[in-house]
Order: structure tokens, then C-alpha cells, then sequence
């Protein structure tokens, strides 16, 4: 009996254990799809609720995940969705349709050194994500920044291939030194130059951190803002492969309106006539000239092509995700001979080697090749540019036996000026190529011993090979053949290494914690070398020993190292009380001794007022926080060895021999301290509706002291000028940006738009005394046009008013002082280039397949001085081609109200408020159309996703101002303080752009 019920008691024992284990391992299984348009989607998180399982959907949204017993809780989650609960039941077959999150507060930031939730911001940071820095094609993904982010202002130098761009964040902060922005890419930072050799299609987010708190965690970098890129990185799922393709036209978006031959010879004629001259033309050459006036413009300017294409393998599973891309841009200038050609092959790695430990890597290799044209400054021909608007449009480039001609000789004109130079010249007989080879590489281990804590180790290098070859040949105009050939080294070495440690404590408190060391090394070699006097162009630069006078050959070496500590803190209160502090300390090898280290700290608070009781009956506002900001951030802005005493090289006579000898330099060594930033700023972020309406709003006050700047010395201390901390700039102002859910059905309907004011001013200098600057040198005018004055904003206009015209129809000029005498201290101020504000909008509208954008962006209340009209208006000496309106109007006895004087070689000219110009802008930036072909309605399985679009750039622009492009900055860099100075600069562009994007 016993046995018995043994036996039957063990084999309930048996049932009820198998019943366990089948219950233990239970197998869900199911598909994840768009809610709205019923695509797959991969990588999204499956997880079980209050457990450690979990998996992710593959690349048709499948997933598979085994659940400890029925009615079980799986939590799916993926990135720009709503989180969605599913109670499995006694269900093993799960189709999840995830719905489009409208609230953004989810959406990952990153920040210095690692990344957090918008909700959780304490500081002013902008995001720009993938889709609209690649909305059209760009050299420079920073020329897609522009009028996307609040504060944050981007200045065309110059329209030309892989042209320059110069980045302002809330304003002007050096003199001396840089005011661009710290570029972090994937983790380096590449302080000091725009990050050109990165894909827009292989940027998945690029982050504007504008305010101290945000920046000082990068210290001595951090003063001028910081951008950080983040390149695209695998997913765990079936591989995908992504291909983009565009063709675009560019054309010249104006052409000048220039007198034409008749005008030309009729308008010289009375010239002549004013000064007592014999005419140059007769009537009947003038007459002969009707219909047969040749325009330079169309010799220099044609229509040309954009060329992109992108392609990027991104896939992995839960322990290794890749991303592997490789994408050509190739842009020929509207300047004939002018282009720019990028190759370049990124890689990201992610590995999980076990729970402990997990490496990643990412690297870019680039490839550029440039050509560039003689294009900006100069004057009375002496470049391209100039020379395309000066030449008369009574000669054409070619004699009669198909020669180039002259144009200073031909005949009958002789009244133009020796220097002018036909473009044919610059076209066909001078090169000036660059070609660069870039790597920048990141691989970092990870080491996490307890899942709160993790240790990363992290080592970088960036290295830039350059080569500059230019060639005039022997058939330019007076020319014997000139070669140059200039090559540079840049090569810089990262090591960081920090602990963070992330942990919340009864879902009340939330600690992020991070500490650290690093270490920059930058390295740079030159070596140049030219000559002159060849008897074949055949071999151009690459025989310079071939030179029948061979020129100095010059090389250099500068090397300079960056230590850094640093920690930040960050703490969350029950979701609704938010501290940041950090604190970074710097030392430099450029400063003096004693002053090598800078200490920047910051700090921020956050209050969630929206998640407070209180506010709970208020449901029309469904976010409301405030953030408090304060920091010090710096500039390094000095050049290393700039506090030694400096000897140079060069030769001397002794006993009548020549020896080489060094002896110091110029500049006196200075004792110097850090440029620092100090800036206070107060937030607000408002959502309204569920956040389908948000609001981010700023003010900010930044004090830059210890300002840096050149001071002159008399010549009797043996030095011409030092270096000192003698100035105060502060820059204060305003940040709007809105971003709207309109419409969210079949057609939805989203925009966003954002607005900046910034107001500069300077608040010492060096025993108040003012530095003028934006030298104009163009023949008829050599003078500075600029100037820093206490008190005054940063580098406004500075001239003479004019005061109409005299009996004679020359130009007078107010006696601002009243002292009887027309001198330099007349002078006043004529312009601010410093915007009233700089704004954005961006529209995206979809009904069913289609998709309409519309993005505009602009400037108000700046002014741009006008360079390249003084000689093309007013240099009546030189013979040069005008703008028609000089024919039309200029001063005669019938016409003293003139817009311009009188034609006449003695017609002298100052810089006045004439020259400068109304520069706001209101641009039609892009504008797209595309449609997303229905693939999945389709048999074609092997395809995804497949969009095709027709776009334009730049197609309308409203502004006053009368030259080629309102969008230039031809003096523009990294610390030119002159800004908003149009000297015969590469003209922009408009472009039509067809391409499609294809997922597979």
C-alpha cells in the first residue's frame, strides 16, 4: 500500500515539475510594425516586464522571446514611438502595431561625454537630426546648420567648392584668438577646423551645446559653444542596406547688371570730356558697338553639376552591431576649373565581448581633391572675379589670330588700368590644386563590474596629410612659368579615460556620475618651396629644380599637449528637481608658467513644475520646466611657444661673408592668463497639448574677460608688440524655437521655427584705445573700415558720412567734429554687421505617399560692406566696366542728385557710408517634393523602403542688397573679427537636385 502511494506521489511530483519547466519556457513569438503605415521595424526592444529577458526584432520585425509563464507583461520600446504593455494571455502569437511618439522629452541628447534624456536637460542644448542635415547636398554639414538651432549663426566665406564656412554661437567672444566652435566627432574633439570630411548621410545627430552648463565640461574649449556629430551606428537585426544618389545643376543665381559696349565707350568718352581728354571712341565705333558687347561673366560662369553618392550596411545581433559606409561628393564650382571631390569610408563597431566588457570603434578615412580658382580680393582685375566685372565689354578674350589679348594694350584702350588682367588668363593658364588625406579614428573598451558602474579607456587619432600644388604657366600674361608646392602635417593624439556610475534609488532619486582624465597631443610640420623661370610647363610643380630662380624653401614645426580633469554630477529628485555641476581643469603648454592651469566650473538646476501636484489640474500644459544656468568656460587663444622669448632665423653680413644667425623676434613674450567666458542663462521649456505644440526659450549674459589682443610698443624697446590681457566682450541675448505638430492624420502636417538675438558689445580695451581693422585696399581706396571701440558693438563699419556733391559733382563729406577740415577724425560710424537677429522655419507636410518641405532661413538689421562695388562704382580711373546704374546715374550739370559723381580721373573717394549696404536676407534654402513608392504593395520583397525627390536650393532670395549674394563673409575665419565684408567673393549658388533613397 505504501508503495503504492509512493509511486502515485512521485509521479504527481514528476507532473507538476514538467508542468513547471513547460511553463518556465513558454515561447512568444510575433511581428512589431508602424502603426500608421504598417512598415517592419527592426531593433525594437522586446522585454519582459519586472525581468532581465529580453531580445530584439530583426530586420522584418520578427522576434522571438521565452516567458517564464503565461500571462506575463512584455514591454515593447523603440526610438521616436510610444512604449506599448502587452499582457500575453494565454497567447504565443504576438502582432504589435507601435504607434509615433509626439513627445519628443523621450528622445536621447548627447552631451559632453556621454548622453541624457531631453526631459532630463538642465542646460541650452539644440538637436539636428539626420533627416534635415541631409535634407540637400553640402560640402560641409555645418552649411545644413544653418537655420536650424536657435542662437546659432552660419557665415558663408565664399561660394566656392568645399568653401569655408565661419560658426558663431550666441556671438563673438576673442579678439585674438578663434571664435569657432569645439567640433567633437563620434567622441575627438577637432578644435580649429569645420568637420568638411564627414558624409551628411552618415550623421545621425549633431547637438549644439550653447550654454556654460552645457559646455565646461570642455573647459578651455567650451567658450565659443560646442558641436557635437554623431555618426550612424548598427542595429541589432537582419543587415540593412541603405542607398542614396543626387544629381543637382548649379547655376548662377545672379548676374550683375554691367554697362554694355555702348555704354561703355559713351560713358569713357565723357569721362574724357571731364578731364579735358581727347574721346576715346568714336561716334561710329560706338555705333558699331550695338549688338556686339561681350560679357565676361558668361566666360567665367557656367552651369554645373553635383554629384552625390552614399552607401551604408548596418545590421548585428544583440552582442555585435555594425555600420559600414562609403560615400563620394563630387561638386564642380559655377567657375569653370574650380571643383571638389570627396572619398571617404566610415566604419562603427559595437561589441559586447561578455557582461563585463564590450570595445567599440569608429573611424573615417577621407580623401578630398580641390581645384580653386583666383577668385576673392584683389582689385582692378588682379583676380578673377575682378576681372570678370572690370574687363571692357568692348574687347572679347581673343585677337584675331586666336591669341589671348591683352587687355591693358589693346588698342584704343588705353586708359585702362596696366593691372587688369583678362579672366582668360586665370582659366587656362593658372592651377591651384589641394589634395588631403584625413583618417580619424576612435576605439574605447568598456568595463562595467557592476551593471551601475562602468570604466571607459578610450584612445583616438586625427591625422591630416595636405598638399598644395599651384602653377602660373609660361603663357600667362608676363608670366615665366611660377610654381608653388606647400604640404602640412596635422596629427593629434587622444587618450581619455572615465568612470561613470548611473543608479536610482527608491524610483525617487537618480544619480549620474562621471570623473575622468585626458590628454591631447596636437603636432604640426610644414615645408614649402617654389621657384620661377621654366623653360616647358610639362612638368609644372613637380620638378621645382627646374627653376632658373628657385625661391627660399620654408619649413616649420609646432607641437602643443592639452591635460584635462574633469567631473560632473548629475541629480534627479522624484523627475522634478534636476542639478547639474561639473568642474574641468585644464592645463596648457602654450600659457606661461604659473598660468598653465584654468579652472572652469558650472552648475545648473531644473525644476519640472509640470510634474508637481499642483499642477496637475492644468492639462492643457503637459510640460513646464525652468533651468537656471551658470559657468565659466575659456579660450586658449594664443599659437604655442607665443610666451617664449622666440629666436629666428635669417642672415647676416660679417667680415664681409653672409652667415646664418638667429636673433629674436619681433613680438615681446608676454605673462598670460586664459580668456574666460562667464555666462548666466535662463530657460524655460513649455509643451502644450500632450507636447504636440513646444516652446524652448533663453536668455543668456556672457562676460569674456582677460581678453587677449596684439598691443604696439615703441620701436626703442627693440620689439614692435606684445601680447596682453587687456579687454572685456560681452555678448547678451535672446533664443526662441518652436516646434509644432499641426496637423497628425492622413495628412499630417509638422514645423518647426526658431529665432536668435544677440546683442555685442565691447567693454575695455587696452587703455581704451581702439583697434581698427577690415583694411580696403582696392586702388582708389586703401584705408581700414573697422573698428573696436569701448562701448560699441563688435566690429561695426566706421567711415565718413557724405554730404552730396560739390559744384563740380565730386563727393563731399560731413565735418562730423566741426573743426573746419575733412580728416580721420571725421570718421564715424557708418554700419553694424552684427544681426538685429537671425531666424529659421522649416514646414514637412505628408498626404499619403507624398512629401512636401519647405525650409527658409534668414538675417535682420545686419549691414555688409561692399568692397567689391567700389571699383565697379566709383574707380573711374582705371577703366574698368561698371554696373549700369553708373551710366544712368551719375552727376551731371542736368543731374546733381545723382547716385553717382561725376566720371573723372581726379574724382577722389573715402570709405563712407555709401559702401555699406542692407545685408538682411529672407532665403527659400530648400524646397523638396517626394514620393515614397509603395514597395510594400508590391512583389519586389527585397526592397524596403524606396523614395524618390526633386528639390531646388536657394531658388528665391528677398533681400536690398544690390552685389551677387547677400550670404558672404569674404574676410571671414576663425578669429576675423571683420565680418560682413563682400570683397569680390565666389558668388553662391542655386541648384536644381533630383535622387532617390532606397532601403533593402
Amino acid at each position: 500500500m505504501k508503495s503504492t502511494v509512493s509511486l502515485m506521489l512521485g509521479t504527481l511530483f514528476c507532473i507538476f515539475l514538467l508542468q513547471s519547466a513547460m511553463a518556465q519556457n513558454i515561447a512568444i513569438t510575433g511581428k512589431v510594425v508602424d502603426a500608421n503605415n504598417k512598415l517592419s521595424l527592426p531593433g525594437v526592444s522586446v522585454k519582459l516586464k519586472g525581468g532581465t529577458t529580453g531580445t530584439v526584432t530583426d530586420g522584418n520585425g520578427a522576434f522571438k522571446i521565452n516567458v517564464p509563464a503565461p500571462n506575463a507583461v512584455l514591454v515593447f520600446s523603440y526610438v521616436g514611438y510610444q512604449d506599448q504593455e502587452i499582457f500575453t494571455g494565454a497567447n504565443t502569437v504576438l502582432n504589435v502595431n507601435l504607434v509615433i511618439s509626439n513627445n519628443e522629452l523621450n528622445d536621447v541628447v548627447v552631451v559632453g561625454y556621454g548622453t541624457v534624456k531631453k526631459s532630463d536637460l538642465t542646460g541650452s542644448v539644440s538637436q539636428v537630426k539626420s533627416k534635415e542635415l541631409n535634407s540637400f547636398p553640402a560640402t560641409n554639414p555645418l552649411q545644413a546648420l544653418s537655420g536650424r538651432a536657435a542662437g546659432v549663426q552660419v557665415l558663408q566665406n565664399g561660394g566656392s567648392p568645399g568653401g569655408s564656412v565661419s560658426v558663431r554661437i550666441r556671438g563673438t567672444n576673442s579678439v585674438q584668438g578663434s571664435n569657432e566652435p569645439l567640433y567633437v566627432i563620434d567622441g575627438f574633439p577637432i578644435s580649429g577646423t569645420n568637420p568638411s570630411t564627414i558624409n551628411n548621410a552618415d550623421i545621425e545627430s549633431m547637438e549644439v551645446l550653447k550654454d556654460a552648463s552645457a559646455t565646461a565640461i570642455y573647459g578651455s574649449r567650451g567658450a565659443n559653444g560646442v558641436v557635437i556629430i554623431t555618426t550612424k551606428k548598427g542595429k541589432a537585426g537582419k543587415t540593412a542596406v541603405n542607398l542614396e544618389s543626387s544629381y543637382s545643376t548649379q547655376s548662377l543665381r545672379k548676374k550683375l547688371e554691367l554697362m554694355n559696349a555702348q555704354e561703355f565707350a559713351s560713358f569713357y568718352n565723357e569721362q574724357a570730356a571731364n578731364d579735358k581728354l581727347p574721346p576715346y571712341f568714336t561716334q561710329q565705333q560706338i555705333d558699331n558697338y550695338s549688338g556686339n558687347s561681350y560679357d565676361w561673366q558668361d566666360l567665367v560662369f557656367t552651369k554645373a553639376p553635383i554629384k552625390t553618392l552614399s552607401l551604408n550596411i548596418s545590421g548585428g545581433n544583440d552582442k555585435t552591431q555594425f555600420s559600414i559606409s562609403g560615400s563620394f561628393f563630387g561638386q564642380d564650382g559655377i567657375i569653370k576649373g574650380s571643383n571638389y571631390d570627396r572619398y571617404s569610408l566610415r566604419t562603427n563597431i559595437n561589441h559586447e565581448i561578455s557582461k563585463l566588457f564590450s570595445v567599440n570603434v569608429s573611424s573615417v578615412l577621407t580623401r578630398i581633391n580641390s581645384a580653386t580658382k583666383n577668385s576673392t580680393g584683389g582689385a582692378r582685375g588682379r583676380t578673377m572675379i575682378s576681372a570678370a566685372i572690370s574687363a571692357p565689354p568692348t574687347l572679347t578674350p581673343f585677337n584675331d589670330n586666336g591669341t589671348y589679348r591683352d587687355l591693358a594694350t589693346a588698342p584704343g584702350h588705353a586708359f585702362v588700368s596696366s593691372v587688369l588682367t583678362s579672366p582668360i588668363y586665370y582659366l587656362n593658364e593658372e592651377t591651384n590644386e589641394t589634395r588631403s588625406n584625413r583618417i580619424l579614428t576612435n576605439a574605447a573598451i568598456n568595463f562595467k563590474p557592476i551593471p551601475e558602474l562602468t570604466i571607459k579607456i578610450l584612445g583616438g587619432i586625427d591625422n591630416a596629410d595636405d598638399r598644395g600644388d599651384s602653377y602660373r604657366t609660361r603663357n600667362f600674361l608676363n608670366s615665366a612659368g611660377v610654381a608653388n608646392v606647400g604640404t602640412s602635417q596635422n596629427l593629434s593624439l587622444l587618450s581619455e579615460n572615465t568612470i561613470s556610475y548611473n543608479k536610482t534609488i527608491n524610483e525617487l532619486h537618480s544619480i549620474n556620475a562621471l570623473a575622468g582624465f585626458t590628454y591631447q597631443s596636437f603636432n604640426r610640420t610644414t615645408l614649402n618651396g617654389s621657384g620661377t623661370g621654366f623653360i616647358s610647363d610639362q612638368s609644372g610643380t613637380y620638378d621645382l629644380g627646374a627653376a632658373t630662380t628657385p625661391s627660399t624653401s620654408t619649413s616649420g614645426y609646432v607641437r602643443s599637449a592639452l591635460l584635462s580633469y574633469l567631473a560632473r554630477v548629475n541629480y534627479s529628485f522624484d523627475n522634478r528637481y534636476l542639478l547639474t555641476a561639473s568642474m574641468r581643469a585644464d592645463g596648457s603648454s602654450r600659457y606661461s608658467v604659473g598660468q598653465k592651469w584654468g579652472y572652469f566650473p558650472s552648475a545648473a538646476f531644473a525644476w519640472r513644475i509640470s510634474n508637481e501636484s499642483f499642477f496637475k489640474s492644468v492639462t492643457f500644459i503637459s510640460d513646464l520646466k525652468l533651468r537656471l544656468g551658470w559657468g565659466n568656460t575659456g579660450s586658449q587663444a594664443i599659437e604655442p611657444y607665443t610666451t617664449l622669448n622666440q629666436l629666428q632665423s635669417g642672415r647676416t653680413v660679417f667680415n664681409d661673408a653672409l652667415f646664418t644667425a638667429y636673433a629674436p623676434g619681433a613680438q615681446l613674450p608676454g605673462n598670460l592668463k586664459w580668456e574666460t567666458t562667464v555666462q548666466k542663462d535662463v530657460g524655460l521649456d513649455v509643451g502644450i497639448l500632450n507636447n504636440r505644440l513646444s516652446f524652448t526659450m533663453d536668455f543668456y549674459i556672457k562676460n569674456t574677460r582677460d581678453l587677449l589682443n596684439t598691443v604696439k610698443l615703441p620701436s626703442s624697446l627693440g620689439f614692435t608688440s606684445t601680447i596682453q590681457n587687456v579687454g572685456e566682450i560681452q555678448n547678451k541675448g535672446f533664443e526662441l524655437g518652436i516646434n509644432g505638430s499641426i496637423f497628425n492624420g492622413a495628412f499630417k502636417w509638422d514645423v518647426n521655427a526658431n529665432i536668435g538675438i544677440n546683442r555685442n558689445k565691447v567693454l575695455k580695451l587696452y587703455g581704451g584705445v581702439d583697434i581698427l581693422g577690415g583694411e580696403v585696399a582696392v586702388g582708389v581706396i586703401n584705408d581700414n573700415a573697422n573698428i573696436l571701440r569701448e562701448g560699441r558693438p563688435l566690429g561695426q563699419f566706421f567711415g565718413y558720412l557724405e554730404d552730396g556733391y560739390d559744384a563740380t559733382g565730386k563727393i563731399k563729406y560731413k565735418d562730423t567734429n566741426a573743426d573746419g577740415v575733412i580728416s580721420s577724425n571725421d570718421k564715424t560710424y557708418i554700419g553694424d554687421p552684427n544681426p538685429d537677429f537671425i531666424y529659421g522655419f522649416n514646414s514637412t507636410m505628408n498626404y499619403k505617399n507624398f512629401e512636401l518641405t519647405l525650409f527658409l532661413q534668414g538675417t535682420q538689421g545686419n549691414d555688409l560692406f561692399n568692397v567689391s562695388g567700389i571699383g565697379n562704382t566709383l574707380d573711374y580711373s582705371a577703366g574698368l566696366n561698371m554696373i549700369k546704374d553708373v551710366y544712368y546715374n551719375h552727376w551731371m550739370p542736368s543731374n546733381t542728385n545723382a547716385k553717382y559723381p561725376v566720371p573723372s580721373r581726379n574724382t577722389s573717394v573715402n570709405i563712407s557710408d555709401r559702401m555699406v549696404e542692407n545685408g538682411s536676407y529672407l532665403r527659400l534654402r530648400n524646397i523638396q517634393l517626394a514620393y515614397n513608392i509603395p514597395v510594400n504593395k508590391t512583389k519586389l520583397t527585397w526592397i524596403k523602403s524606396l523614395q524618390v525627390y526633386g528639390s531646388g536650393q536657394n531658388l528665391l532670395t528677398f533681400t536690398k542688397y544690390s552685389w551677387w549674394d547677400p550670404e558672404i563673409n569674404s574676410n571671414g575665419g576663425a578669429n576675423s573679427t571683420s565680418q560682413g565684408f563682400d570683397n569680390y567673393g565666389y558668388p553662391t549658388y542655386k541648384a536644381l537636385t533630383f535622387g532617390f533613397r532606397a532601403g533593402f
